[in-house]
């Protein structure tokens, strides 16, 4: 009797979480169990949440969720997500350290009518940008990414004003971004703060002739988040017309940026490390 009211009442949060339209309670749940799905290596833990015609991607290619890095089992060493109650879409960051099978994964999702519509997942591996995955999750874990108090909260648009200015600032070098001291930058592996000093910049080996498209996001004021998801130019001008599936995660602080992390794949454009050796960049 007991087990059946247990049973009963986590149904009858379910059921709350569900009725309430893009409530951040209902997106909460969802990611976790996204979260719980990729542990299992079970797509059907998400069926409930599924739409009937869902779009899922992985790195900007449609393909059947039974078949993808979903069907994994995973142990998940680091997780961490974002909720936008405004888009209805939610971001999670996933890093699996397993030196069998190592992933940097981030996937973004998108409801309609508390059902995913659109599920896009960009799963890093060795070979791609800059891949490191021993040096995400180090610098990850140093990182403070806690909710911001009420009071100190920016709004979403100035949250999305900031990774927009970022981007922007890669065709436009008069462009301010409005990085803040300390900033650090998660690239593959490769972090711009040395931890050696206070006054470490996002702002080393930007561009200023590239040109960022079909950007989408995801905003959650209260952990001052946006990730942005979006073709980046790839390095193989060959395949200029296909741009390197790409994902890029801001932490804002008072109207600056504190934290970006990236996570790029190279099915399209080529590029892991260039044949260099060196981490790039951007």
């Amino acid at each position: 009797m007991k087990i059946q009211s247990i049973v009963l009442a986590g149904a009858a949060l379910v059921s709350c979480c569900l009725a309430a339209e893009c409530s951040r309670s209902f997106l909460v749940y969802a990611t976790t169990k996204y979260v719980a799905a990729q542990t299992e290596g079970k797509p059907p833990t998400m069926a409930a949440l599924a739409a009937d015609n869902l779009n899922y991607t992985e790195s900007d290619k449609t393909i059947d969720i039974k078949t993808g890095v979903l069907t994994q089992p995973m142990k998940i060493d680091h997780n961490r997500s974002i909720h936008d109650t405004t888009l209805c879409a939610t971001f999670t960051e996933l890093i699996v350290a397993d030196s069998a099978n190592p992933y940097v994964i981030g996937t973004r999702m998108v409801f309609t009518d508390n059902k995913a519509s659109l599920i896009e997942t960009i799963a890093s591996k060795p070979g791609d940008w800059a891949f490191n995955v021993t040096g995400y999750l180090h610098w990850n874990s140093l990182e403070t990414w806690g909710p911001i108090p009420a009071e100190k909260r920016d709004s979403r648009a100035v949250i999305q004003a900031a990774g927009d200015a970022y981007f922007n600032r890669f065709h436009n070098a008069s462009v301010a971004v409005p990085f803040g001291t300390p900033c650090a930058r998660l690239e593959g592996g490769a972090y711009t703060d040395s931890r050696a000093s206070g006054d470490n910049t996002c702002g080393l080996g930007l561009p200023s002739t590239i040109t960022v498209t079909n950007r989408r996001y995801v905003v959650d004021e209260e952990m001052g988040a946006v990730s942005m998801y979006l073709g980046f130019p790839g390095l193989d001008k060959s395949v200029a017309d296909q741009p390197m599936p790409d994902s890029h995660f801001f932490r804002v602080e008072g109207g600056q940026i504190r934290y970006i992390h990236t996570v790029t794949t190279c099915e399209h454009a080529g590029c892991g490390m260039n044949g260099t050796g060196i981490p790039p960049a951007v």
